[in-house]
């Protein structure tokens, strides 16, 4: 059996939102971490990722959106636990940008490859990255790129509410 790990953005997903319909029809799917408000606390969100991944040996899909992505490969530069696979959707480029809370861990995005296999996400018209951002994150990561084409930032102002593609993409995560 495989657990699903929901790892949130900046903000707390309203109900429309892809990553909520999912939490919502899914029982087996956990927030690691519930959604908190911002600000974002970089290492509060990594730890609390890391005692979701750590307290099952039973091996977890990480399916991170925005500022959760960031989350996951911090977490997996870091840590290691039973991970079998992530879905990386639209990671933010933050690189330089100061933490939201002083004393926070530096936001600097990892450039290392992936422990795990990996699935990043892009849209060509994400307000927070470039498209040829995303290539290069994919590349760092070792993950396979997918072009959602222009989706923006894959959220519900973009018009995502329901994403099959997404739930496909997942399904064929599990299935590696």
């Amino acid at each position: 059996m495989t657990r699903h790990l929901l790892v949130p953005g900046r903000g707390i997903p309203g109900p429309e939102h892809w990553m909520r319909r999912w939490a919502d029809a899914r029982p087996g799917y956990r927030w690691a971490p519930e959604p908190p408000k911002p600000p974002l606390v970089l290492r509060q969100r990594v730890a609390a990722l890391d005692a979701a991944v750590s307290g099952s040996d039973e091996p977890a899909i990480l399916i991170a959106h925005s500022a959760g992505c960031i989350t996951t490969v911090v977490w997996a530069a870091r840590h290691t636990g039973p991970v079998r696979a992530a879905l990386l959707v639209t990671p933010p480029y933050i690189d330089g940008a100061e933490p939201d809370e002083p004393g926070d861990v530096p936001w600097v995005v990892p450039r290392g490859r992936l422990p795990f296999p990996a699935v990043l996400v892009a849209s060509r018209t994400d307000p927070y990255t470039s498209f040829a951002q995303f290539e290069q994150f994919a590349a760092d990561w070792g993950a396979e790129l997918v072009d959602a084409g222009d989706a923006g930032h894959l959220d519900t102002a973009g018009g995502f509410g329901p994403w099959p593609d997404g739930e496909r993409l997942v399904t064929e995560l599990g299935d590696r």
